[in-house]
C-alpha cells in the first residue's frame, strides 16, 4: 500500500479543491457532470485562501466578482487574494472599487493604505490609514 493512495497532501489532510468537489461527488448520479454554481466557486476559494493557495483562490474569486459584482466579500477577498500573492495593482484596483461602491468599509480603507504601503506608496498610503483609524475609532498619531 502506498502513502499517497487516497490523495492526501503532506499535511495529512484532503486538498481544498478535492474537498469541495467531492462535496457534490453523487448529487446527479455518477458520470453526469457538476456544473459548479457561484456559491460553490465561492466556497472553493474561500478553502483555497485559508489553505494558502492565494493564485488558486484569486482565480476563483475572480469568475465570482464578475458573477456578483456588488457583492462585497468576494471582492475583499480577492483583494486580500492578490494582495497575499503580491499583485499589488490588482488589490488596489478592487480595494479601490470596494471603497467606490461603500464608503464606509473600514477594512478596505485599512488593506488599501497596506497595499499602498508596500508598493512604496507611504504619503498616499497614510491618508486611507488615518481614515481606517477614524472609522474603527483608533487615535490617529
Amino acid at each position: 500500500m502506498t502513502g499517497d493512495f487516497n490523495g492526501y497532501p503532506a499535511t495529512g489532510g484532503v486538498a481544498p479543491d478535492r474537498w469541495a468537489s467531492a462535496l457534490h461527488l453523487f448529487d446527479e448520479g455518477a458520470g453526469v457532470p457538476h456544473e459548479e454554481t457561484t456559491a460553490e466557486r465561492w466556497e472553493r476559494a474561500r478553502l483555497l485562501f485559508e489553505a494558502k493557495d492565494y493564485i488558486g483562490a484569486a482565480k476563483l474569486l475572480a469568475a465570482v466578482v464578475e458573477e456578483v459584482p456588488e457583492q462585497t466579500g468576494p471582492r475583499l477577498l480577492l483583494a486580500r487574494a492578490y494582495y497575499h500573492s503580491a499583485q499589488l495593482r490588482r488589490a488596489e484596483e478592487q480595494l479601490r472599487e470596494i471603497v467606490e461602491r461603500n464608503p464606509v468599509e473600514h477594512y478596505a480603507h485599512l488593506m488599501l493604505g497596506r497595499t499602498l504601503q508596500r508598493q512604496g506608496r507611504r504619503d498616499e498610503a497614510d491618508t486611507w490609514l488615518r481614515m481606517a483609524a477614524a472609522f474603527s475609532g483608533e487615535s490617529t498619531p
